[in-house]
């Protein structure tokens, strides 16, 4: 039974390590503005929809 979950941790290491540096050129986006147009452009759709 060890062999159906050899290599989870093995193979989510990449991804940790992936994550986990930091870009110096990325831009930074607060997450709270992220979700603001996510709403402003859902609610624009809904407007676009209403009046067509």
């Amino acid at each position: 039974m060890s062999g159906s979950n050899s290599g989870g941790l093995m193979s989510s290491a990449g991804l940790v390590r992936y994550f986990d540096s930091e870009d110096r050129n990325a831009p930074r986006i607060d997450p709270k503005t992220v979700v603001a147009f996510g709403a402003m452009f859902g609610l624009l759709v809904m407007v676009l929809s209403a009046v067509a």
